[in-house]
């Protein structure tokens, strides 16, 4: 049964950072841009 539970915390887990990734790509994009401008600088 601890398995069970084990594998549903990590596939929640898993969906969670793709989810995050998807909906937060751009700012993640802009983060980055911002930050190579202010390095090049």
């Amino acid at each position: 049964m601890s398995w069970l539970i084990f594998l549903i915390i990590i596939v929640a887990v898993v969906a969670g950072v793709f989810w995050a990734k998807r909906y937060f790509r751009h700012e993640i994009d802009r983060a980055k841009r911002i930050n190579r401008a202010n390095k090049d600088q």
